[in-house]
């Protein structure tokens, strides 16, 4: 078996599929420290400091992180999390002279997500598959690099493909999650594996992809998998040994199971257990995850985390149709040393929406009511923009940041509840909803400028239809979410039925949850996009860029830097005016850029960094033929290469039988209970994961089978099906797959473009 497997495996690459390869790590190469990695830039006044041994990052360096321009020591730039550099020699008048320093080939084609570290001038960086590398950060020349190995079969249990937002640098290590569950530490001069722990339980499909926060001799992490029946939970890990310091759980469990002896227990039979109801808790375990969001407030020892959706996402099946259902869809505040519940404001209280509050939490100080206050920021899908006092969880102000929402109408400022609109709660029919379950605002990064007071986030105005399911599924192999999300769009005279406004064109109707760009959580229809800068004080816009695209970084050159997606497929880094969004700089790269930019200096030279590894789904422009991944770095001056794009995708690969119409039905159907959330609704794919319309094996009924059902490329994230399908299911599939490449060619021979159709 294992030689068949092979000779597949040869055959596809032969074929030109272009397969996300997983390569083994090679021999660790010592670290190198880079000398003045301090150094002050345009004005700045970070003093010049020895170089430091490797990862020599404690609690101190971390508490005066924006001190020290030159690095970027955590996630957010700091503890507070404002993604803000104060290094200025890029600025407003020059930024027409940035120019490629050097670029780094990940060995992956899937999504790349990582904010960059640099710890004096070593760059430390994940990438999908969590994998960690160790670059030199004027040159990128890789120190050192480490797979997990991370087993193919992790890829199923995730919403959204395979991607690590980064790593945390803490006492001579770095910390790394992988998305089957390991908390990993790791010798930050060779790479060298010091300790493993694995954070979830077997028995439930967790995966973690999110970066580790460290403060106080403790690493904190959290998890995915409340599409798939998780149960939420944070976790604090000793970083010299990887012990279990505590655990939060943030929903109640089984009621007829003893309590967790953990950190939550108390909060959650005295508070969270009266908002649920019924007996939704034998489907799951709730959902609430902690998949993003994590931020440590040394000014009240308080650690701050965002929870995701429940499960399932409508509440009738989940919680008998009523309750708040803590605490989903919530910021919850602990005492960072113990794990002890501070206070928690719920933001879409029974959340049935897919509203997850996982977007990233900054910390500012705000002048409220005559003083300063100490405040929490925070725009999460649900389309409200919150102002929150960190010490209390008192909501201090609310509005929505984008036009169209729907589900509410308001948010009262005395009880800090939304206004529910009626028709919102799906439970008879279906609802046309804004946002949709893809957020007004997801997890890419946003950053907040002290210069000009302003939020800088990537917005989106979207819908989706919420149809009500009749009943609840149990499938282990699918999310059993409680709607129908793969079926065809409403027929246009059937709108007036579906509840909510109509928007125009401009606002697709979505009614998927696919795995359609690997980038944008749950996916949601692609409205209008823009990069919005928001004033917390007034809760207006100050301006708006039009245009899709991810995580930003603002720096004190008075520009905010973007990564964007340009026809579709390919990308761009954009450079703003911060006040007033005048486009400044661009620069064309093969994928689109949805992480979030760094900036660093070496020796006097400012250089601005993002990892690059996405395909966006496009009904215009024509996927790509898979690639890997880069990092790219860019400073003034700089004269390095940057790759070609990338060619097009193969051509469709339709089989020359032609299939009957029950049998092309048939697949259509299973396609969409066990393919389209990885493979694309009706097929249409960004070729991240492979475009089914273009692959060989498409004509081939033995190789189709033999991937399918027997499960030849485990190894690299596609499963065999044998428990759910037989093999006449599985080539019901394959004809009706074939029958959309069929479709697919002749849009592309005519030149008409891409179009999806609906069987």
């Amino acid at each position: 078996m294992r030689r068949f497997k092979n000779r597949v495996a040869e055959a596809l690459v032969a074929a030109a599929v272009g397969i996300a390869a997983t390569a083994a790590a090679p021999t660790a190469a010592p670290a190198t420290a880079v000398p003045g990695a301090n150094a002050a830039v345009g004005g700045t006044t970070a003093a010049v400091q020895a170089p430091h041994a490797a990862g020599a990052v404690d609690d101190a360096r971390l508490s005066r992180a924006q001190e020290e321009p030159g690095n970027w020591l955590i996630y957010g730039g700091s503890w507070q999390e404002q993604r803000y550099s104060r290094l200025s020699e890029i600025n407003r008048t020059n930024v027409g002279r940035l120019g490629l320093a050097w670029s780094f080939e990940f060995d992956t084609t899937r999504v790349q997500e990582s904010t960059p570290l640099i710890v004096d001038g070593v760059m430390y960086v994940t990438s999908a598959w969590s994998k960690v590398f160790a670059l030199n950060a004027r040159t990128g020349r890789e120190i050192w690099r480490f797979d997990p190995h991370v087993p193919g079969p992790a890829d199923v249990p995730t919403c959204c493909g395979v991607p690590n937002r980064g790593a945390a640098v803490y006492h001579g290590k770095v910390y790394v999650g992988t998305l089957d569950g390991r908390l990993i530490a790791l010798d930050a001069a060779t790479g060298k594996l010091i300790w493993s722990v694995m954070t979830v339980p077997a028995t439930h499909r967790y995966t973690i992809t999110g970066a580790p926060r460290v403060a106080r001799g403790k690493v904190f992490i959290g998890n995915a998998g409340a599409d798939f029946g998780a149960r939420g939970y944070i976790s604090a890990y000793d970083a010299e040994t990887g012990r279990l310091v505590w655990r939060f759980y943030t929903v109640p469990g089984d009621p007829r199971a003893k309590p967790d002896g953990a950190a939550s227990d108390r909060v959650l039979a005295t508070v969270a257990r009266p908002t649920w109801s019924g007996d939704g808790d034998r489907y799951g375990g709730g959902g609430g995850t902690a998949w993003n969001a994590l931020v440590y407030d040394p000014d009240f020892n308080q650690l701050y985390f965002g929870t995701g959706n429940g499960y399932p996402w409508n509440r009738s099946f989940r919680s008998a149709g009523r309750g708040d259902n803590l605490f989903v869809a919530s910021i919850v505040a602990l005492n960072a040393d113990t794990g002890r519940y501070k206070w928690h404001y719920q933001e879409t209280p029974g959340d049935s929406w897919d509203y997850d509050s996982i977007e990233d939490i900054t910390l500012v100080e705000l002048p409220i009511g005559g003083r300063l206050r100490k405040v929490i920021l925070h725009a999460p899908k649900n389309g409200f923009f919150y102002v929150i006092d960190r010490q209390t969880g008192k909501l201090l102000s609310a509005a929505p940041f984008v036009s169209g929402v729907n589900w509410a109408t308001r948010i009262d400022s005395v009880t800090g509840r939304p206004l529910v609109a009626p028709a919102a709660e799906y439970k008879d029919r279906p609802w046309l909803g804004s946002p949709s379950g893809g957020g007004a605002h997801n997890w890419n990064p946003v950053a907040f400028s002290p210069r000009t007071g302003l939020l800088y986030l990537a917005a989106s105005e979207t819908q989706m239809t919420y149809r009500p399911a009749p009943m609840l599924e149990n499938d282990p192999a699918v999310a059993n979410l409680g709607i129908n999300l793969f079926g065809a769009p409403p027929r246009p005279q059937a709108q007036e039925n579906a509840q909510g406004p109509q928007r125009g064109a401009d606002h697709a109707d979505h009614t998927n949850h696919a795995n359609q760009a690997e980038h944008a959580g749950h996916a949601g229809g692609r409205g209008r996009d823009y990069l919005l800068a928001w004033n917390p004080l007034t809760q207006r816009a100050a301006w708006r860029a039009a245009g899709g695209g991810g995580g930003v970084l603002a720096t004190a050159g008075g520009l905010v830097f973007q990564g964007r997606t340009r026809e579709g497929v390919l990308g761009e880094l954009v450079a703003f005016g911060d006040r007033d969004g005048a486009v400044l700089w661009r620069q064309p790269v093969p994928d689109a850029a949805l992480a979030g930019p760094v900036a660093y200096a070496i020796n006097g030279s400012e250089y601005v960094a993002i990892t690059s590894g996405a395909s966006v789904q496009s009904s215009t422009a024509r996927p790509r033929a898979r690639h890997f991944g880069r990092l790219l770095v860019f400073k003034l001056g700089g004269t390095a290469e940057l790759p070609p794009d990338p060619p097009l995708a193969p051509p469709p690969n339709p089989p020359v039988e032609i299939a009957s119409t029950d049998r092309v039905t048939a697949g259509a159907g299973l396609y969409g209970r066990y393919c389209a959330r990885c493979h694309g609704v009706a097929t249409a794919s960004s070729n991240v994961v492979p475009d089914l319309r273009r692959s060989p094996a498409l004509t081939n009924p033995e190789l189709w089978r033999a991937i399918v059902i027997a499960g030849a490329l485990e190894d690299r994230g596609m499963i065999g099906w044998s428990r759910e399908l037989d093999a006449t299911q599985a080539q019901s599939i394959r004809a009706y797959v074939g029958e959309q490449a069929r479709a697919l060619q002749k849009t592309e021979q005519t030149g008409i473009g891409e179009v999806a159709r609906h069987p």
